[in-house]
């Protein structure tokens, strides 16, 4: 009898265990992905996520009569390493392209054999915003293609023209998809178009490029600090800086590890003695970093805002390192020598690489960065800096 009560909890044990694992498996976060393919029947759909190590498929499904199809996906974890994600539906060589911000449900309608371009997508904004970029996308390899077979062009006129409408496709990327919202998962994917085999930007040697891609990295270095994405973007345009500086004959020395391991990107510029002063300096503070002119009309009104600022939380862990971007080093001594805060001076004014590389547009400009030097937002993203300086506290 007894044997017969211990092989029941045995049983009843490994029951236990086997629906904690089910249970556990199906708490994790998911999305999902469902719609129909028009005209698919018997063709095989495969769901690919575009990871930084390359295409890697993770399901797939043959399609019925009807085309219905519903993949469920594990999302990633929604922590500090957290990022918006990418992937694309396969259907032979067409593809419909799509970001997943956390668990959201996506709805694709479509139909051969013009998947790829005559589709409806559901679910998120960006995702329809990708949508415009790769038909753009496409209507520039159509005109490539019909370009190279025009029998009335020499070989020279030919990739005259072809550079012309590339860099036409680039500035409407440029204008209208990144420099409007460089935060949005539509600018990541813009950054990474290509034509053939080749990026369409060079973030290596073009520096105009090079800023395009540290526009996208400072907002998304406020959003999402600790992603690999991120991380991908940042030392891309930091790389890319490094190259043109030494291209010009400047060496820069940039620390990778620092970078990662801060979550910023660090620079140090002399303050009023000549010492350099760098951004990491300040440690475990929150920091506002400032980008100003002391010759702005408002700056005598901002610098009475700073100093309350400065008053109220500075006991408590705030400090202010404050970068001048003015002409006259002179001046800028003279109007901060009594100021408490860290001032420094850049020279070069607002087209410093590392300025740029803050996407600083404009005068002033100001970054807010959590203890443990993580950023946290710029200022367009602060409706209240006191409200939002207390939460860092």
């Amino acid at each position: 009898m007894r044997g017969i009560v211990a092989m029941a909890l045995v049983v009843l044990l490994v029951v236990w265990l086997f629906l904690s694992m089910v249970s556990c498996t199906g708490d994790r976060p998911t999305f999902i992905v469902e719609g129909a393919i028009e005209g698919a029947a018997d063709s095989t759909l495969v769901l690919e996520a575009m990871t930084l190590e390359g295409v890697q498929p993770l399901d797939s499904v043959r399609l019925k009569d009807d085309g219905a199809f519903t993949f469920t996906v594990e999302a990633a974890p929604q922590d500090s390493t957290a990022s918006p994600e990418f992937y694309r539906l396969r259907l032979a060589s067409q593809l419909i392209n799509f970001v997943v911000d956390s668990t959201e449900s996506i709805r694709v309608e479509a139909s051969l054999p013009k998947m790829a371009t005559d589709y409806d997508i559901q679910g998120n904004e960006a995702s329809r915003t990708m949508k415009t970029v790769s038909l753009l996308n496409l209507q520039l390899q159509q005109q490539l293609t019909a370009l190279g077979k025009n029998p009335s062009l020499s070989i020279m006129e030919k990739n005259e023209q072809a550079r012309d409408l590339v860099e036409n496709y680039k500035l409407t990327l440029k204008r209208d998809y990144i420099l409007r919202q460089p935060a949005s998962s539509a600018a990541y994917f813009a950054l990474f178009q290509t034509i053939g085999n080749q990026m369409l930007f060079n973030p290596e040697t073009n520096k105009s490029d090079i800023q395009f891609f540290a526009a996208v990295a400072t907002q998304w270095e406020a959003l999402y600090p600790y992603s690999r994405r991120t991380e991908n973007l940042r030392n891309i345009a930091l790389r890319g800086l490094r190259n043109t500086r030494q291209a010009r004959g400047i060496d820069i020395q940039l620390d990778g590890e620092k970078v990662r391991e801060s979550g910023i990107i660090d620079f140090g510029f002399p303050d009023i003695s000549g010492r350099e002063r760098r951004l990491s300096d300040l440690g475990d503070h929150v920091v506002l970093l400032d980008f100003t002119a002391y010759a702005l009309p408002q700056s005598q009104e901002r610098t009475l805002l700073l100093r309350e600022l400065y008053a109220k939380y500075h006991d408590r862990g705030l400090e202010i390192y404050q970068v001048s971007l003015d002409t006259d080093e002179h001046y800028w001594k003279t109007m901060c020598e009594q100021l408490p805060w860290v001032c420094v001076f850049c020279a070069e004014g607002i087209s410093n690489d590392m300025v740029q590389l803050y996407n600083v547009q404009a005068l002033p400009t100001y970054f807010l960065i959590g203890r443990g030097s993580e950023m946290r937002a710029r200022q367009e993203q602060i409706e209240d800096l006191n409200a939002a300086i207390e939460a860092e506290l």
